[in-house]
């Protein structure tokens, strides 16, 4: 019998394709991406992660008693995921970056969209619809964050340091991956799965949005908000 796992895998196939067709996506992992880019990527990856742990615990304060057996594996998310929006500053920083602006500037609206969706989801409509975030966000970083971080290194000549965060959430995250699937498994509620399904198509839309709206280019006009200054100022 299919795990519930699978089914989330196979039901979202067409929206993951989508997501990995992106130009930029593709340009990441050939190495054709540009400093700027780069750059432009951690700022934004950096105003999504911050709400990560915030995300988890509302989560948490909103589970009804029938799912009090996902308490303990909320507490171990919240322990695994506190201080990466940290580690992402700290590779813009050995980018050549400026991490400060970017820790005050303020996101695209794509990136700010996906985050007021997930709040949304776990305040208004149901709060297992997180997971459907957790499935896109981890899957999609082990399936490509450490060829990226390679082939992005390699073509620009950064230094390893400048790739804590694809690293950290690339292939070595496996164990994570794994982790998730036996709690998806876990998941026999229909409604639960329904929504968890629901809500992976639309955050891999919603991600993909971001990295739409990141430049195709090195040389592309900044954006109004996550520009080039907020990177490169002194």
């Amino acid at each position: 019998m299919t795990g519930f796992s699978e089914r989330l895998v196979k039901e979202t196939e067409r929206e993951r394709q989508s997501l990995i067709g992106v130009p930029i996506m593709r340009q990441a992992l050939t190495g054709e991406l540009t400093r700027y880019q780069y750059l432009e990527f951690l700022g934004q990856a950096y105003h999504h992660v911050k709400h990560t742990v915030p995300l988890l615990m509302a989560l948490g304060s909103r589970l009804p008693e029938t799912h009090r057996w996902l308490q303990s594996a909320v507490a171990e998310y919240i322990e695994e995921e506190v201080g990466h929006e940290e580690w992402i500053l700290s590779d813009i920083a050995a980018c050549g970056g400026n991490a400060n602006l970017v820790r005050t500037a303020e996101p695209h609206l794509a990136t700010e969209m996906m985050v007021a969706y997930a709040y949304y989801q776990i305040d208004r409509v149901n709060p297992m619809g997180f997971f459907g975030m957790v499935h896109v966000l981890e899957g999609t970083s082990v399936s490509v964050a450490t060829q990226a971080a390679k082939a992005i290194g390699t073509s620009l000549g950064l230094p390893e340091n400048a790739f804590s965060y694809l690293n950290s959430h690339g292939s070595l995250d496996l164990e994570h991956v794994k982790f998730f699937e036996a709690l998806m498994d876990r998941v026999v509620m229909p409604d639960d799965q329904h929504d968890i399904i629901r809500c992976a198509k639309r955050f891999y839309r919603l991600y993909e949005n971001i990295f739409r709206s990141l430049p195709s280019d090195g040389f592309s006009p900044p954006s109004p908000v996550g520009s080039e200054e907020v990177f490169y100022a002194a």
